[in-house]
């Protein structure tokens, strides 16, 4: 999957879609999911352009790589995630039902999340 400069995460990032906006610093933006799939639904984005943790992994510099999980961390401490707990999860490819080819991670909580995958 290449970058797609026009995918709606980097048109958000330039501000020319809106967000319901949580979290934003220099490495990553946070924002309520518009089709939420449990109580919170967060998404984490990084700031740069990014398809997937393999690239980013892999071409990120390290200040991006450690203020961007930094950043989710702090999202979830900031929404109370801490106790009870939460999910995070980042699709990767097609395989994993990637829908935006840009980097996110996905925040889940507010209610017992159930089973790892689905069978």
């Amino acid at each position: 999957m290449t970058y797609d400069s026009e995918n709606i995460f980097a048109k958000i990032l330039r501000g020319e879609i809106p967000c319901d906006r949580v979290y934003e610093d220099e490495f990553a933006l946070a924002f309520h999911d518009i089709n939420p799939q449990a109580p919170v639904h967060i998404l984490v984005i990084p700031k740069g352009d990014y398809v997937s943790m393999t690239d980013f992994s892999a071409n990120a510099p390290a200040e991006l790589i450690a203020g961007f999980f930094r950043a989710v961390g702090h999202v979830a401490r900031e929404q109370g995630l801490e106790q009870p707990g939460y999910r995070i999860l980042a699709n990767s490819g097609s395989d994993a039902h990637q829908e935006v080819p840009h980097l996110h991670i996905h925040i889940f909580g507010g209610r017992k999340l159930g089973p790892m995958l689905a069978r």
